[in-house]
């Protein structure tokens, strides 16, 4: 525990719904709901408003629309996500050079290792200005915790939320902790939340009084050692400034069971190149391919094939997927598929397996195409990526949400299609709300579009803090509370 309430937890609210509402004019202080459409959708986050009527995380999407039926339902634009997220990490790696993101939305950052920070006042001016920087670069709000620990920080930005700032003073955590749910503590979930209410413990201070030896013997040794210790509100992990990604993978849940299994091979297959894809984005290679297959009953497989070395090839990705799914019994169906890569490193072995599996793939491709297959890798071979084919205009997807622009009306973006129709809403994140037509699926001039930043002309922060006080008598006025 520090002295001071140099650790700040930053979490942006509702971060992915509050993007598409700043996105959007017309959504403004409307239920938006973001996350997947089909069947069997899932929410991924929804808006204050849609919140108010139920709707929330994790929670499907059918039974969402049975809460918020006037809701607007739109699928991930994650492009504008990750924009807006290097922004915020942008502001507060000007903070500190110990910043540590737990997801595109939230961090932790060490004030006192940035010089930003040494006590209350100066880490409340911090606070305050960093909020103040993150409306006016992205047009969005986070919610700031302040206090000597980590765990106390996120505690303090949650009971900040919608928009807030709280700062936990340093000698007030029991105080502040006692009343509170067991689930706040980091390591509790569900699961040990309802062991330790059968024992009897549902706050925090039920924790406290019931002692270490007491804990210890309900949840384990090393568990108990450290819930009763957070239960006293002592947290001493440190800022870490970068999280090491263990796995990149990436996976699909089917509105309807696959039955085929040629269609369960090429989706596999689909999935690998993608999980490459983001692999190569973060500079990242892996050893071992993972496949996860979730069958009809519910019943998940996993199955794993360590490579000789660390790869980002697609090829060798795809084949091991596909091996891997041959040793699956698909019977029934399949409801959801993913391809995952572990054992990450920042560099590629190339090897014979790798070349070969190019040149296979060379010659399969070439034999589909019904010419001859070029060896090696040069200038003008089969080694070179080929032009993709322009996809049929009637057989394209207009996801809800995602953005368009058309050559007469300008940009905007899908509020439903269906029946070879696709209804367009035209606006801009700076304008007012705009106006809706519909067109034809496959019309020529309705294209899809990259999301248009949301703040059209965002001020300079490259100075920033240097004008930061660092301390301040007074308390900044406005979203600062104290417990």
């Amino acid at each position: 525990m520090r002295p001071a309430p140099t650790i700040l937890h930053l979490d942006m609210d509702a971060f992915y719904a509050s993007a598409e509402q700043a996105a959007k004019p017309s959504l403004r202080g409307k239920a938006v709901v973001v996350g997947g459409l089909g069947p069997r959708g899932v929410v991924a986050t929804a808006s204050y408003e849609a919140r108010r009527l139920g709707v929330h995380s994790a929670m499907p999407t059918a039974q969402a629309r049975r809460l918020a039926p006037n809701a607007a339902y739109l699928v991930p634009r994650f492009s504008l996500y990750r924009t807006v997220s290097e922004q915020v990490m942008g502001l507060l790696g000007r903070l500190s050079p110990l910043v540590e993101p737990l997801s595109l939305d939230e961090a932790f950052v060490d004030l006192e290792a940035g010089g930003t920070a040494d006590d209350a006042s100066s880490a409340l001016t911090t606070g305050e200005e960093l909020r103040a920087a993150i409306r006016a670069v992205t047009g969005l709000s986070g919610s700031v915790g302040l206090a000597g620990s980590k765990m106390l920080a996120k505690i303090a930005s949650e009971q900040a939320k919608p928009d807030g700032l709280v700062l936990i003073e340093p000698g007030t955590e029991r105080e502040l902790l006692a009343p509170l749910s067991v689930r706040v503590l980091p390591g509790v979930g569900p699961a040990t939340g309802d062991h330790l209410r059968r024992a009897g413990m549902t706050t925090v201070h039920d924790l406290a009084e019931a002692g270490e030896a007491e804990l210890v013997r309900l949840v384990g040794k090393a568990h108990g050692h450290g819930l009763h210790r957070m239960a006293l509100g002592l947290d001493d992990r440190p800022v870490v400034a970068e999280r090491d990604a263990k796995s990149v993978s990436v996976e699909d849940t089917f509105d309807v069971d696959l039955h085929d299994r040629v269609r369960v091979r090429a989706e596999v297959e689909r999935l690998a190149v993608r999980c490459v894809e983001r692999l190569r984005a973060a500079d990242r290679s892996g050893r071992t391919v993972v496949l996860k297959v979730r069958r009809y009953d519910f019943s998940t497989l996993t199955r794993s094939e360590t490579l000789r070395g660390p790869t980002d090839d697609p090829t060798v990705v795809r084949e091991a997927a596909g091996r891997l799914l041959e040793s699956v019994d698909t019977t029934g169906g399949v409801r959801l598929l993913g391809v995952g890569v572990t054992g990450l490193a920042d560099f590629t072995q190339e090897d014979l397996f790798a070349q070969a599996a190019d040149a296979r793939e060379r010659a399969r491709r070439a034999q589909e195409d019904q010419t001859p297959a070029a060896e090696g890798g040069g200038e003008g071979s089969a080694g070179e990526p080929e032009p993709e084919t322009p996809e049929p205009l009637a057989a394209r997807r207009w996801s809800a949400g995602h953005d368009v622009h058309h050559e007469q009306h300008g940009h905007g973006w899908v509020q439903g299609s269906g029946i070879g129709r696709v209804t367009v809403r035209f606006e801009q994140p700076w304008s007012a709300p705009g106006r809706v037509l519909t067109f034809r699926v496959d019309d020529p001039l309705l294209l899809p579009a990259d999301p248009l930043p949301l703040v059209r002309e965002p001020p300079d922060y490259s100075s920033w803090p240097a004008s930061l006080p660092k301390s301040r008598s007074e308390p900044p006025a406005g979203g600062v509370s104290s417990p």
